[in-house]
C-alpha cells in the first residue's frame, strides 16, 4: 500500500442502492453481492525476513511469528477494519537475497518492514531507503540499523548486550575469552564487551573468532580456555578454583549451542572456568534439550533485552501463539526474535491505529514515528518513540532509544532473572569509541 487513495466507489454504490430499492425484491442476492464486494477494503501490506534453512543462524520463528499476530489483528477487527496482510521474505543469510527481499518490500507496496533479521544492513537499508519504508523492529545485528533514519529499533541490538554482558560479567570475571561470529558484524562485538568490561574495571577479552557455519568447535574452545589462563599443561582439573573468576562468552547465534557441546568436551581436559552468552544463545529450548536441571548450561550467565520468559509480561504475546498459532513449532515465545517480533508488530499495530485508515502509507508511518508517536509494550520495553529528542548519542548507534537489558542465568534448569527490573546501559554505551 503506497497511500495513493482509490478512486471512490461511493456515487457508484448510491446508484445501485438506488436501483436496489426501485426493483424491491427482484434482485435481493445480487444486490447484497455487489455492495459486499465493492466495501471490501485494500489491506495493509507490510513485510518480515529472516534466514531460513541456512548453515548459519536460522529465524523461522520472526516471521511465523508476523503471521500469527497478523491472524490475530484480523480476527479483532483489522486496522480500522482493514486487513493487515504480511508477506515473508527468506533472507538466507545471503547478502544478495537480503537486498533481493527489501526490493520485494518495494515491488509489493509494503507501508513497512518488521520484526526482521538480518547481518547485512548494508544491503538491505538503502533499498528500503530509496523506496521510503520504514524498518521498524529489526533484530539489531547491524550498525546500519542504528544509524539510518530509516531504521525504529526496539531494543539496544548487539550493542547493549555485549556492553551488558561485558558489564555484567565484570563483576564476576577477572579475565574473558569472547568467541564470535568471523564476520563483519562480529568484528564489532569485541570492542563492544570490551567497553563493559571495562566500565567494571576489568581487562579487555581475548578474542576468539569462529566460522558461522561449522559443526564443531572443539579448536576454538580450546583457545578461549587457554586464553582466560586454563590451559589443560598446567595440572588439569586441579587448578578449577582457581580459575572461578575465568568466564568464556560465547555470541554465535544459533551455533552458540553447538559451541557449548565442543566446549563441554574440551573443558575435560581443562581448569573449569564460568561460561555466559547473550539472549538468543543460551535460550530455554536449548537448555530443555540438553539435560534441564542436569543440562551442562547449568549456572550460564546470559544478558537479555527483555524480562525472561516466564514473566506475566509475555502472557498477551503466549495467549496470540497459543490461539493462532498452537501447531506451529517454529515458534519458540522464548526466543528474542520470536519476542522482537512481537514488540515490533506492537509498534507497527499502534502507529496505524492512530491514522486515518484512508492514509496510511509508508510515508505517514514514518512520519508518525518521526514526530514522536508513543508506543506503551506493555512494560516489556520503556516507552518506545523515536523523536529527535528520544535517542541517545552513541557513535554509530545513534538511533538507540531503548538501552535496557536484563541479567539472567540457569539456575534449575530454567532461565531467569538474577535482579528485578532493567538495567539501563547508555551511559556505558556513551564511553563506546568504534576507533580504539
Amino acid at each position: 500500500m503506497t497511500g495513493r487513495r482509490r478512486p471512490s466507489s461511493r456515487p457508484f454504490r448510491a446508484a445501485v442502492a438506488a436501483l436496489c430499492t426501485a426493483v424491491g425484491a427482484s434482485l435481493p442476492s445480487g444486490c447484497g453481492a455487489v455492495l459486499s464486494n465493492e466495501s471490501d477494503s485494500d489491506p495493509i501490506t507490510v513485510m518480515t525476513w529472516a534466514p531460513e534453512g541456512t548453515k548459519a543462524t536460522n529465524m523461522p520463528g520472526m516471521p511465523a511469528m508476523a503471521k500469527a499476530f497478523a491472524r490475530w489483528v484480523n480476527d479483532s477487527g483489522g486496522i480500522h477494519g482493514r486487513k493487515l496482510e504480511v508477506i515473508t521474505c527468506n533472507e538466507r543469510n545471503d547478502a544478495v537475497q537480503a537486498a533481493g527481499c527489501a526490493q520485494q518490500a518495494k515491488e509489493d507496496k509494503a507501508v513497512a518492514v518488521v520484526g526482521s533479521y538480518s547481518q547485512y544492513g548494508r544491503s538491505f537499508i538503502s533499498p528500503l531507503e530509496v523506496a521510503g519504508i520504514p524498518y521498524i523492529g529489526g533484530y539489531g545485528l547491524t550498525q546500519e540499523e542504528f544509524d539510518s533514519p530509516y531504521s525504529y529499533p526496539v531494543n539496544g541490538g548487539q550493542a547493549a548486550l555485549l556492553v551488558g554482558n561485558g558489564r555484567q560479567l565484570a563483576s564476576r570475571c577477572e579475565r574473558t575469552a569472547l568467541v564470535r561470529p568471523d564476520t563483519i558484524a562480529g568484528d564489532e562485538l569485541p570492542q563492544l564487551l570490551n567497553t563493559g568490561l571495562r566500565a567494571g574495571n576489568r581487562a579487555d577479552a581475548h578474542d576468539v573468532r569462529a566460522p558461522e557455519g561449522a559443526g564443531d568447535y572443539s579448536r576454538q574452545a580450546a583457545t578461549a580456555l587457554e586464553g582466560v589462563g586454563a590451559d589443560s599443561s598446567l595440572g588439569g582439573a586441579d587448578q578449577g578454583a582457581t580459575l572461578e573468576s575465568s568466564c568464556v562468552t560465547a555470541a554465535l547465534g544459533n551455533r552458540t549451542g553447538t559451541f557449548f557441546d565442543s566446549f563441554r568436551r574440551v573443558q575435560e581436559n581443562h581448569p573449569k572456568v564460568r561460561i555466559a552468552s547473550i539472549l538468543g544463545g543460551v535460550r530455554q529450548s536449548l537448555i530443555d534439550s540438553t539435560g534441564g536441571t542436569s543440562s551442562p548450561l547449568e549456572g550460564t550467565y546470559a544478558t537479555g533485552w527483555y524480562p525472561a520468559g516466564d514473566d506475566p509480561r509475555w502472557n498477551p504475546m503466549k495467549n496470540v501463539i497459543n490461539k493462532y498459532a498452537f501447531d506451529d513449532n517454529r515458534i519458540d515465545p522464548d526466543d528474542p526474535g520470536t519476542q522482537t517480533t512481537w514488540i515490533g508488530y506492537t509498534v507497527l499495530r499502534s502507529v496505524l491505529m492512530s491514522l486515518h485508515s484512508d492514509d496510511i502509507s509508508a510515508r505517514t508511518v514514518r512520519n508518525a514515528l518521526d514526530n514522536g508517536h508513543a508506543v506503551n509494550t506493555g512494560g516489556l520495553t520503556p516507552t518506545l518513540r523515536w523523536g529527535y529528542d528520544d535517542t541517545l548519542h552513541v557513535p554509530n548507534y545513534s538511533r538507540i532509544v531503548n538501552a535496557d537489558v536484563t541479567y539472567q542465568m540457569v539456575r534449575d534448569g530454567r532461565l531467569v532473572a538474577v535482579r528485578k527490573g532493567f538495567v539501563n546501559v547508555s551511559k556505558i554505551l556513551e564511553r563506546y569509541h568504534p576507533a580504539d
